[in-house]
């Protein structure tokens, strides 16, 4: 098995000592934009907060994602955007959405 192409990072936070069963996962993409990845989200079964174009929170059958985007130096004086999806939810929910949102977002510019 391969890592994330994007990266990311596990943040468990249980309640109280236990877990509440819900994990929240951050990944990064670079060659898509924010509202791109809203689309897919939506795709997806998600439910956004709003137009694709304004939307931060989307909302699916057991999973939460939150996306944000910022401007990053790729080399020199070259930026380019960078989403960041924070996706919270059941573990065995999350795996399968990940990779399907990763793979959607690795055909996005081509």
């Amino acid at each position: 098995m391969f890592p994330p192409v994007a990266g990311g990072d596990v943040d468990r936070a249980p309640a109280d000592g236990e877990s509440d069963g819900t994990e929240t996962r951050t990944e990064a993409y670079r060659g898509i934009s924010r509202r791109l990845a809203v689309r897919y989200l939506r795709n997806l079964g998600g439910d956004p907060d709003g137009p694709d174009e304004e939307a931060t929170e989307i909302a699916g059958d057991g999973w939460r994602a939150s996306v944000a985007a910022e401007k990053v130096a790729a080399a020199g004086a070259i930026t380019l955007t960078e989403v960041t999806v924070t996706f919270e939810g059941d573990p065995g929910v999350l795996d399968d959405l990940i990779d399907r949102f990763g793979q959607k977002a690795m055909r996005a510019g081509g």
